[in-house]
């Protein structure tokens, strides 16, 4: 491996940090573009791929006029599980590697998902709100023990999660199509279909990527089937949930609270439904930020850089059939 020049854009890796040090102490050139500082110097991502190897990014699209514009580049990786805003197709035809992190966050995020939830049920940010306007309300909230808690998505987050609501009693429901009733049933949760898990849960949990099959799976027939006065949190991908559904059964009472961590454009609108809302908690994609998890992540993403430079296709890569005869490692 020669002197390969890395483009790092994920917000939260700095200079002198253990990704740098990893990257720096293989031999590479390590170049810093966050998209902010992009635009403040005038620059757009096309312009800083243009003469690099390798490209290590967090949630800026990139989309086909960016992978073209890289004619060096390698190997793409996420410093996230979700790698939706990465062109996949242009990737494969141009023989890119894209990587992800898997199981980096799941904790962070499981954890997240539980912390919301127990927000959601004792109504805390609106009674924590009410205080700090000089009102002492004391209302009820409710316990999480004997109640349904319904998994959309059953991959590592999904079962971090119903482990933990499993500790705190609940019963848990799945709906997965790609797992089976033995699979779940040995982590102590009941299968079922989407509409089956809706009807019957207290709160519903969303742990699935954003793909055409998930794009505003919870939609306005999907949150009509919900428990009134049920509960939403969702940290997966914002395109999941139908925002503008979302909000009109929130306004009408028609589901008790929400909380979102992900939206379908980031950073939220100005204009967007959401704003406003009664009993939605809103959150800046930060379900996966820990300091922990972001060690494994930035270190994941790294490792499959440094095996991409020396000419081996990476472990996470998730389009390793798809380039594995015309990859350019």
């Amino acid at each position: 491996m020669g002197r390969e020049r890395v483009l790092i854009t994920t917000s939260w890796l700095d200079a002198g940090d253990h990704v740098h040090r990893m990257l720096t102490d293989a031999g590479c050139d390590v170049v810093f573009g966050r998209p902010a500082d992009l635009r403040s110097q005038g620059r757009s991502l096309e312009d800083a791929v243009a003469d690099v190897d390798a490209l290590i990014a967090g949630v800026e699209p990139c989309d086909a006029r960016v992978l073209n514009a890289a004619p060096r580049l390698k190997v793409v990786a996420r410093t996230g599980v979700g790698y939706d805003n990465v062109d996949v197709p242009a990737a494969n035809a141009l023989g890119i590697a894209v990587c992800a992190t898997p199981n980096v966050n799941r904790r962070s995020v499981a954890e997240f998902t539980i912390a919301s939830l127990l927000n959601l049920v004792r109504g805390i940010p609106r009674i924590s709100a009410s205080m700090r306007e000089g009102e002492w309300k004391q209302t009820s909230g409710r316990e999480l023990y004997g109640k349904t808690l319904g998994v959309v998505g059953f991959g590592a987050i999904g079962r971090s999660v119903a482990g933990l609501a499993q500790a705190f009693g609940m019963t848990v429901l799945v709906c997965d199509p790609y797992r089976d009733d033995a699979f779940v049933e040995q982590r102590g949760a009941s299968l079922v279909e989407l509409a089956e898990l809706l009807a019957r849960s207290d709160a519903v949990t969303v742990h699935v990527l954003l793909s055409d099959d998930t794009r505003h799976l919870i939609d306005e027939d999907a949150i009509a089937r919900m428990k009134h006065g049920a509960v939403l949190v969702n940290a997966a991908r914002g395109g999941v949930v139908e925002e503008a559904a979302l909000a009109d059964a929130l306004r009408s009472g028609r589901i008790a609270a929400a909380a979102l961590d992900t939206f379908a454009d980031e950073p939220l609108p100005a204009d967007s439904p959401l704003r406003g809302v009664p009993n939605l908690l809103l959150t800046p994609h930060i379900a996966g930020a820990t300091i922990e998890g972001r060690a494994r992540s930035g270190a994941s993403a790294a490792e499959s850089v440094l095996a991409a430079l020396s000419g081996e296709m990476p472990q996470a890569a998730v389009n390793r059939s798809a380039i594995a005869h015309h990859a350019r490692l």
